[in-house]
């Protein structure tokens, strides 16, 4: 398992996107499937550094373990900012149209839509966000 420890500040978003990329690299990620968790990893990261700590700044740790087999990238992302489950607000009403939907939540619910697992918990004064995905590598096939 690697660790980032980095402010939660949405210029960094780069830094922990480069990070994750890194390991998927190492294990040739199959594109696909490395858009949707950068998308998931985006969400994540900047949802943190927009309200976890606001006004102030704060810190988040992303672990990344790749393990198993299947082959599964495992992703933490944790924080002493407020407590906050994203996973207990509904998700939106795709069936109504853009502008009668209430704003916010279309985030986290494509990040739920693209991995194969994510969990939540609150412990000892921390949030951990726990996003998990198969990874197929490029050339190989799913099956």
């Amino acid at each position: 398992m690697e660790e980032l420890d980095i402010t939660a500040a949405k210029e960094n978003l780069p830094q922990v996107l480069g990070f994750v990329g890194s390991r998927l690299d190492e294990v040739k990620c199959a594109d696909k499937v490395r858009m949707q968790i950068e998308i998931a990893v985006e969400e994540v990261f900047v949802n943190i550094a927009s309200y976890a700590y606001d006004p102030e700044a704060g810190s988040a740790t992303i672990r990344v373990e790749i393990s198993g087999d299947p082959l599964t990238v495992t992703m933490s992302f944790i924080d002493c900012g407020r407590p906050y489950d994203p996973l207990a607000k509904p998700d939106p009403d795709l069936k109504r149209r853009f502008g009668e939907r209430k704003n916010g939540g279309l985030g986290i619910f494509m990040t739920k839509k693209s991995m194969d697992e994510i969990a939540y918990e609150y412990k000892d004064g921390k949030n951990i966000l726990t996003l998990k995905k198969n990874i197929i590598r490029e050339g190989h096939t799913n099956g």
